[in-house]
């Protein structure tokens, strides 16, 4: 531990604003690195007590904490419990009016908040880095921070930019946190976030009060079949989770015409519309809620019993994320994902236009021209979607090639022909990598290996011994199943 941090006090602070007798694995060190001005990643479990790692250093650094969130709900959320443990707060997202807002810039302005909570599009604007920057930040906190490997390069884009911004608040220490992240995607972490030989702590992806399985079903009857056997069965709260809008509806429909008391969570629902279902759900009014991965982050309800998916998910990692909303008040609970192999085609449609390809990424550099344009006129000259034009400057400034001053795209060097095929490259392995996430969690929905031992050796842990807690342990024929890893670390080869 760094030498001159105050321990006695910050156990002190801890117990009264808390309510925290004794910190669980891996606070203690992510606490230490904030306050000895370090950068660090934390991989915590779900349920670790992650929010603690940045809200106890907020109430020591001589500047404010600015939390990058992802959600508005997470926002809401984690600004509700630190106001109960009477830290000043401050928001800047798209739900405040314009005197919320006006108020909230000149509460930051004289420096009356501890912590700030921005979403990730806050800090595209000129105005509010500069606000930050006048105010001071002594750490720069970006949580749920999967998501710049997850959602940075698709509807997301504003997660590419946060090294740019840190840069832009006059580089203070960051924090890095998440529930999961495979060797790989704390590579892209660090990288994407330009961190400085940062600490990485982790405790370990485990969670062994989750009962893990699969169930193969070979149509939509039997599938149908098995979801109510699961909310039938649950003693508490569960979440439905499906891969798009259109199965989030049918899947609701069925269910209430079933008389089943379920509702519904996904993003083309209004705000209100989806404030209300997430109340009614954390109070119980409503004991199943059907839902995109929208609803993922946002919620912190210790006694659901089960979360089960209706499509698989593209990733591993993905699944085990969303599962790990099950369970977080330590007792027994399931994580079942209900296998049929024709969904794979939805996963395959959505990586399908994931990435820009070499002439999307060609025609914006050439819009970028020679006169310094607007976001808003390369998007013009291109032809392109804002945010496909924003994945693709992310690119471009990531290579040193373009900078962002104020408003203006400017050109800082050009790019030779061999330089150009590297930078267009990238996003081409990048999708050979994620095609091969996919075929992992096919691979893991089909093995017969004791669960916990492939999801520990897919997130480059120890496999350890076989749980006894999964579908294929219980069954018997985990012991028989050869170890074949879901995997193949060697297949993503370099594209050509």
């Amino acid at each position: 531990m760094t030498k001159g941090i105050d321990w006695p006090a910050i156990a002190g602070e801890a117990a009264r604003r808390f309510g925290v007798r004794r910190f669980r694995p891996g606070q203690r060190d992510l606490i230490d690195a904030a306050l000895a001005g370090r950068d660090a990643l934390g991989i915590l479990p779900t349920g670790g007590g992650k929010s603690l790692t940045y809200q106890i250093p907020a109430l020591f650094l001589p500047r404010a904490v600015v939390v990058v969130s992802p959600l508005l709900s997470l926002v809401q959320d984690q600004r509700e419990k630190a106001e109960a443990a009477r830290i000043d707060v401050a928001r800047l997202d798209s739900t405040l009016s314009s005197s919320e807002e006006r108020e909230a810039v000149a509460e930051i302005a004289t420096g009356g908040n501890d912590l700030i909570y921005v979403t990730p599009e806050r800090l595209e604007s000129p105005e509010y880095l500069s606000l930050l920057r006048e105010r001071g930040v002594s750490l720069l906190v970006v949580d749920e921070a999967h998501c710049i490997s997850q959602w940075g390069h698709d509807f997301r884009p504003a997660y590419l930019g946060l090294a740019e911004a840190a840069r832009a608040l006059g580089a203070p220490p960051v924090l890095a946190l998440t529930a999961t992240a495979t060797p790989e995607v704390v590579e892209d972490i660090v990288r994407q976030l330009g961190m400085r030989d940062p600490q990485v702590v982790q405790t370990g992806v485990d969670r062994p009060n989750l009962f893990l399985e699969v169930r193969r079903t070979v149509n939509r009857a039997m599938k149908e079949q098995a979801l109510m056997e699961l909310l039938r069965a649950a003693d508490g709260s569960a979440i439905v989770y499906c891969a798009t809008v259109r199965k989030v509806e049918e899947l609701h429909r069925w269910l209430r015409a079933q008389g089943e008391n379920v509702g519904r969570y996904h993003g083309k629902l209004k705000v209100s519309e989806r404030e209300e279902m997430q109340r009614r759900f954390m109070s119980g009014e409503v004991r199943a809620v059907i839902a995109t991965t929208a609803f993922d982050l946002g919620i912190d309800k210790p006694d659901i019993r089960l979360v089960a998916h209706w499509n698989f998910p593209g990733s591993i990692e993905a699944w085990y994320q969303e599962a790990g909303r099950a369970g977080r008040d330590g007792k027994a609970a399931r994580a079942t994902l209900l296998y049929r192999l024709e969904d794979k085609r939805i996963q395959s449609y959505f990586l399908g236009g994931k990435y820009p390809d070499r002439d999307e990424s060609l025609s914006v550099w050439q819009a970028l021209g020679a006169r310094s344009p607007s976001l808003k006129a390369v998007v013009e000259a291109s032809g392109l979607g804002e945010k496909r034009v924003k994945v693709i400057v992310a690119q471009l400034i990531g290579a040193g090639a373009v900078e962002r001053k104020r408003r203006a795209l400017v050109k800082v060097r050009e790019l030779d022909a061999g330089d150009l095929q590297r930078v267009l490259q990238e996003y081409e392995q990048l999708q050979l990598d994620d095609r091969e996430r996919l075929e992992s969690m096919m691979r893991f929905a089909q093995s017969a290996a004791c669960r916990r031992r492939l999801i520990r050796e897919y997130f480059g842990e120890d496999r350890g011994d076989a749980c006894g807690n999964c579908d294929n342990c219980r069954s018997g024929i985990a012991r028989l199943a050869s170890e074949r890893p879901v995997r193949d670390r060697t297949a993503a080869v370099q594209a050509p």
